[in-house]
C-alpha cells in the first residue's frame, strides 16, 4: 500500500478530516490532500510525527509490514492479468512494477506477479534484450532465500528454468541446491541439464532412478489405498487396487515376484485356497529372480547392488515364516496342499 493511501486509511480510522490533521501537523489541508493523492509526499521530518497521530508505526506507515491476504493478492493478480490482455506488456509492466513497490516485503505477491510476467515474456517471445528477465532474475532473487519453503522452492525453481533458458547451466546448478535431495523436482531439472550439456549418461540414469522411485512410491501409495479398501470392507476396490499394483509392477519391468504379490494378498482376503496356494507357489520359484529388474532396459545406467544368496534365502525364509505363523493363513491350516507346500519348502 502506498504512503497515502496508508495516511487516507488511517486518518479515517480515527474519523480526523484532513483539515484536523493539516491542524495537528502544522501544514495546510490541500497539502495533506496531496499526500493522499500521491500527487506529493511529506516531508521526511514529518514521518514520525504522522505516524503518531495516527497511531501506528513508522513501519506501518512505510508499509515496510505491510501484510496483504490471500483474497488482496488475488485480487492484483486478476488486475494484472486484465491489463496484459488489454494494454501493452511495457504498461502492464510498469504497473505491476509500481505495485511491488508498494508491497516490497509481500513475498507471495513478488512470486505469483513474476511468474505471471515471467510466462507472459515467454509467450510474447520478448527479446532478453529488453531486460525484463534481469527484473524477473531479481526478484526470485530476493525471496529465493524466504523462510517460507513455499515460497523458496518456487522462487529457485524459477531461477533454474530462467538459467537453462539462458543457457547459464552453472548458475542452474546453483539453486538446484535450494531443493531438498528428496525433492524429484531437482533430479528432474538436473537430467534436463545433464541433456542439454551433452552429458547423455548421466542423463539417463536420473530419468532412471527417477523412474525407479515413481515404482517404489505408487506402489506404496496404491498398498495404502487397498489397506483403507480392505477396512472399509470394499472388496471390489481392493480387487483393483491389486490389479493396479500387478499393472504397475510389469510396466515397470520389476520382475514376477512382485507383480504376484497382489494376488496373494487378494487371494487371502478373499479365502480363496485354490488362488492362494497358486500365488505362493509362484512367489516362491520367483524368489531367485527376485532382482530381475536389475537386467531391465529401464534401468540400464543405474548400479544396484548384487542380490546374493544369503539374501534371498532370508527372504524365502521370512515368507515361510509368515505362511506358517500369520492368522490369515491359518483358513489353510487343514489343507494338505498347503502342508505340503510349506513343508517342501522348509525341507528345500
Amino acid at each position: 500500500m502506498s504512503l497515502g493511501k496508508v495516511i487516507r486509511k488511517y486518518r479515517k480510522i480515527r474519523n480526523m478530516t484532513q483539515e484536523k490533521m493539516a491542524e495537528r501537523l502544522g501544514v495546510t489541508a490541500p497539502a495533506v490532500n496531496k499526500w493522499e493523492n500521491e500527487n506529493s509526499y511529506p516531508d521526511i521530518l514529518l514521518l514520525a510525527p504522522i505516524a503518531r497521530l495516527l497511531g501506528i508505526s513508522l513501519d506501518t506507515l512505510l508499509s515496510f509490514r505491510e501484510e496483504l491476504t490471500m483474497e488482496e493478492i488475488t485480487g492484483i493478480l486478476y488486475e494484472a492479468e486484465k491489463k496484459l490482455k488489454e494494454e501493452s506488456f511495457e504498461d502492464a509492466f510498469q504497473w505491476a512494477k509500481k505495485t511491488l513497490e508498494e508491497y516490497p516485503n509481500c513475498e507471495l505477491l513478488i512470486l505469483n506477479l513474476a511468474i505471471l510476467f515471467d510466462a507472459q515474456c515467454i509467450m510474447q517471445e520478448i527479446p532478453e534484450e529488453a531486460g525484463y528477465e534481469d527484473y524477473f532474475c531479481s526478484l526470485y532473487t530476493r525471496i529465493v532465500d524466504s523462510a517460507d519453503e513455499a515460497v523458496r522452492v518456487s522462487a529457485a525453481d524459477a531461477l533454474v528454468n530462467l538459467y537453462i533458458r539462458k543457457k547459464k547451466y552453472d548458475m542452474a546448478e546453483k539453486y538446484l541446491e535450494y531443493f531438498s535431495i528428496q525433492n524429484p523436482r531437482r533430479k528432474q531439472k538436473q537430467a534436463q541439464i545433464y541433456a542439454e550439456t551433452g552429458r547423455i549418461k548421466e542423463a539417463y540414469k536420473a530419468y532412471e532412478e527417477l523412474l525407479f522411485s515413481d515404482y517404489q512410491r505408487s506402489s506404496m501409495e496404491l498398498q495404502g489405498m487397498y489397506l483403507l479398501a480392505v477396512q472399509d470392507a470394499d472388496q471390489e476396490r481392493a480387487r483393483m487396487l491389486v490389479d493396479k499394483q500387478k499393472e504397475i509392477a510389469k510396466c515397470f519391468e520389476m520382475g514376477k515376484y512382485y507383480e504376484i504379490f497382489g494376488e496373494l494378498t487378494i487371494a487371502t482376503m478373499e479365502k480363496d485356497a485354490d488362488k492362494v496356494i497358486a500365488a505362493a507357489e509362484e512367489m516362491l520359484s520367483s524368489m531367485e529372480e527376485i532382482g530381475s529388474f536389475r537386467y531391465s532396459p529401464l534401468y540400464e545406467h543405474m548400479e544396484f547392488k548384487e542380490v546374493n544368496k544369503e539374501f534371498t534365502t532370508e527372504m524365502r525364509e521370512n515368507l515361510l515364516r509368515c505362511f506358517r505363523e500369520e492368522e490369515r493363513y491359518s483358513f489353510l491350516q487343514d489343507d494338505e496342499r498347503w502342508k505340503k507346500l510349506v513343508q517342501r519348502s522348509t525341507d528345500n
